[in-house]
This record gives C-alpha cells, structure tokens and sequence, in this order.
C-alpha cells in the first residue's frame, strides 16, 4: 500500500473530490482524518472508507478559521503522534456563466479569498507539524481554468492560479526542511454532482446544449475524455506517496491532455 502508517487530513472531504481522495488516502493504507463544515457528509464518506476495512475520523471545521485548523491538527497529532499528509479540496464558492463586467466584485472576489485564506492556513498549520518531523506532503487541486482562460468562469480561475502560485511559493520555502507541495490540475470530473448545472449555464451562453458543450471540453484533450473522481484521487495517492519524492512546486497535469505542459 502507498500510503501505509500515514496520517492524512483532508479538507472538505465531504464533498466530491475531497471524498475521492479521501477514500483512495484509505484504501492506500492512510489513517484519514476527515474534515468539513456539515457533519453529514463526512459521516457518509466516513463510513464507506470504514466499509471497506480503512480507518477514517471527522471533524467538523471550518477551513477558513485558524484556530478550528490549528486544534484540529494538535489533536491528530496528540491521538496519531505526527501529520504525513494535508489536501484541501474545499469548495471555494464560486458564481459562473456571466462575464466579468457584469458581476459583483464580492462574487468574483469571494472564491479568490477563500481559496488563498483557506489554503494559506490549513498549509502553514500542517507546515509547523511537519518542519518537527522533517517531513510531509501538502496537496492542493486546481482546475484547468487556472492556467487557460474561459470566458464568464468569474473568479474561479483567478482563485486557482492563487492557490497554484501559494504552492510554488510554499514548496521553495520549505523543501529545506524536508515538506514536499504539489498541486494537482483537474480538467472537471463529469462524475461530480453539481458540474452539470455548471456547465448547463456555459452552454446557455454560448447557444448550444448541455451535451454539446460537454463533448467540447471533451475534444479539446488529447485523450478525448475527461478524468473521472476516483482517477484524481488516484493521482493524489501517488502524489503523497514516497514513489513521488522527488516532486515538489509542481502542477501536476491531470486534466487528461487539455493542457500541454
């Protein structure tokens, strides 16, 4: 198993991507530490993680608050005796299908304030554990739209490049001492609830149906579909493990060839 022994806590694991990496965490071997603002989610993940042998806790947090981050962790700590991984996947409550010029400024600055708070707290929280260790991996994930611009995608992308620059940034200061930061880049999973709305207002602008936009996003990567839920959660399990020890400041491209690195 990849992650054997390990402690991880994901953030916003009640929610579709945090839960796929939280169950692929599980079944490598991980002690998973599940965390999230609604209890009710988490107990769902919590208990298929426990269906299937592996060991998962929650906690109900919000990832945006330091002190609920920095008990939270002094707790894993006190019960585990050390902190291996951290990956936040919370959701950063972004508003899509209108171009900028006709948005608010608090709708399109609220996800790039979530993103870089959230992110900048829970990673700096684990930082302070795992400089003790001399070791760990912190995770974060991004979309596509962080590198390549979408029209009417409003602060999303913005708040994606905020967090892969936070994790380049984070990476060359504490490689020193031993933590490794990676960012994954997902090109949207068509098995997440709640895309499909999404996209549905992405085709209304641009006059074509929802199944017609989907297929394409779909034609413009190489391997003509996009990656399901548990395949980034597989990335995430490779990317925590010791077989990507030598990985650390990268995006690493999981958006099935839409982008060319």
């Amino acid at each position: 198993m990849l992650l054997k022994d390990k402690t991880a806590i994901i953030y916003g694991a009640g929610g579709a991507v945090g839960g796929a990496v939280a169950r692929a965490f599980a079944r490598e071997g991980a002690q998973v530490f599940l965390a999230g603002r609604t209890t009710e989610p988490l107990q769902i993940v919590a208990r298929e993680i426990a269906a299937q042998g592996g060991k998962a806790d929650i906690v109900p947090l919000d990832a945006t608050v330091r002190d609920e981050i920095d008990r939270h962790i002094a707790d894993i700590v006190g019960k585990s005796g050390r902190l291996d991984i951290s990956f936040n996947a919370i959701a950063l409550g972004e508003t899509q299908g209108a171009p900028l010029i006709e948005t608010k400024e608090e709708t399109v600055l609220l996800p790039i304030d979530t993103a870089v708070k959230s992110h900048f707290l829970t990673a700096v929280a684990a930082a302070r554990q795992m400089a003790k260790q001399r070791s760990g991996v912190i995770l974060a994930i991004t979309a596509q739209a962080a590198r390549k611009p979408y029209r009417d995608v409003g602060g999303f992308g913005i708040a994606g490049s905020s967090i892969e620059s936070l994790c380049r940034q984070l990476a060359v200061e504490l490689g020193p001492q031993g933590i490794r930061v990676v960012c994954i880049s997902s090109a949207g999973s068509p098995d997440t609830p709640g895309l499909k709305e999404t996209w549905r207002k992405h085709a209304q602008n641009a006059g074509i149906d929802p199944d017609a936009f989907e297929q394409r996003i779909v034609d413009k990567t190489m391997l003509k579909r996009l990656p399901l839920l548990a395949e980034i959660g597989n990335v995430a399990a490779m990317m925590a493990s010791d077989l990507a020890s030598p990985i650390t400041g990268a995006i690493i491209n999981a958006t099935c060839g839409e982008i060319a690195d």
